[in-house]
């Protein structure tokens, strides 16, 4: 209990509040203290490659773009492969397309359609979670290929935007690891 302690502190030590971005009455936090520290940034990649092998992970897919940067160590450390769910029209070849809302409008997510398949046990791994709807389409996506949620982590929650709730039913019972909740 004392090194998860320890890790989470070492975490939220590295991690800046900048106010009022990026508009007025937001204060953002910013990770890349905590990514330019080689002992932050071990500790977090150890920590989710932990919880990708515990919650018996085959791949790792990372949303784009925050995830991408810790998705990938992950996977690596983790001896796992990495798969890029991204932005629509970013991947070339045959893709699934996943839309979900935002708070003004629609956007879409999408993966190359054969790097997922039926066996597969999806870590999906992203620095924040704040109102889910990302995270719930990539968890619709997944599920689209055949393969199954082995659960989601990410670095930090805002448990004040209930994106837990919202994650929830789609979780269908996958875990949701957050080493940090704010």
């Amino acid at each position: 209990m004392t090194e998860v302690k320890d890790v989470t502190e070492l975490l939220l030590s590295r991690i800046r509040d900048v106010p009022d971005y990026p508009k007025p009455g937001v204060l953002f936090k910013d990770i890349t203290p905590l990514l330019a520290d080689p002992e932050a940034f071990a500790a977090l990649t150890d920590t989710l490659a932990g919880l990708s092998v515990r919650h018996g992970a085959t791949k790792i897919v990372g949303l784009e773009a925050r995830g991408f940067i810790l998705g990938a160590p992950v996977a690596l450390r983790a001896g796992l492969g990495f798969i890029p769910v991204r932005k629509a029209g970013k991947l070339p070849g045959a893709t699934l397309k996943q839309s979900y809302d935002l708070e003004y409008g629609s956007a879409e997510i999408e993966v190359h359609a054969e790097d997922l398949t039926a066996g597969d046990r999806v870590m999906v791994i992203d620095d924040v979670l704040a109102t889910g709807g990302t995270a719930a389409a990539s968890l619709q996506l997944v599920r689209r290929t055949g393969a199954e949620v082995a659960g989601v982590a990410v670095l930090m929650e805002l448990g004040f935007l209930d994106g837990r709730q919202k994650l929830e039913p789609v979780l269908a019972g996958a875990p949701l690891e957050a080493l940090i909740t704010v």
